[in-house]
């Protein structure tokens, strides 16, 4: 069995009004799932997910999705389409094209600025967490403070569907229809939502992201 991993440092981030439902156990959030409040399947530049080319990285529209590429290391770059939610169900497929297998690919929620935010992520060699960066400082929240292996996350090339519950105190992961991780916090309570890319030590992750799905608890 993968060992944990240690906890990431990140030492940069680039950062590119609807109400809902309120379920109030687990159970009914794991089980019940509304409609959807926002779709965007990245085929055209008119999305509003905006793009950017520095030293860090790149992140835009290609090939009929958005393209995240990190190319130093500790570095997580990421896009959101500027809207706010309280409680929302994030899903989205993703795909690792290059660059190093042990990287970070997720999602965000409850974004009130680059320096506050939930985030859900996924490496390519088989690992996941749930965390919180809380005033710039970045903390898992699930398996011990360190990224865990889960069965459920498909390695290496193979595209991964993530799907990202912000509800209520719940923090909750699903890989691949399977629930991995769920967790309580209540610091941060409502913001934007989107989508993250990020390496370790070594630099090059590049990540697609498509069919980025929001639903009504």
């Amino acid at each position: 069995m993968k060992p944990p991993r240690p906890p990431f440092l990140i030492l940069a981030l680039l950062a590119l009004t609807l109400g809902a439902c309120k379920p109030n156990t687990l159970t009914q959030i794991l089980v019940q799932s509304g409609g959807i409040l926002y779709r965007e399947q990245f085929n055209n530049r008119e999305g509003g997910w905006g793009e950017m080319v520095s030293e860090a990285g790149a992140a835009g529209y290609a090939d009929g999705a958005y393209r995240i590429v990190a190319q130093q290391p500790n570095v997580n770059i990421w896009s959101h389409p500027g809207l706010q939610f309280p409680n929302v169900q994030i899903e989205t497929d993703l795909f690792p094209a290059a660059g190093p297998l042990e990287n970070r690919m997720g999602l965000v929620c409850r974004l009130a600025d680059n320096q506050n935010y939930y985030f859900f992520v996924i490496s390519a060699d088989g690992y996941y967490a749930i965390g919180k960066t809380k005033d710039g400082q970045a903390q898992i929240l699930t398996g011990g403070g360190k990224m865990q292996p889960h069965p459920a996350i498909r390695t290496g090339r193979q595209p991964n569907r993530l799907r990202a519950d912000c509800v209520e105190q719940f923090l909750i992961l699903r890989v691949n229809d399977e629930l991995v991780a769920s967790v309580e916090d209540t610091e941060l309570s409502s913001g934007d939502v989107g989508i993250l890319a990020g390496t370790f030590s070594q630099p090059g992750a590049d990540i697609y992201f498509d069919n980025f799905t929001l639903f009504q608890p």
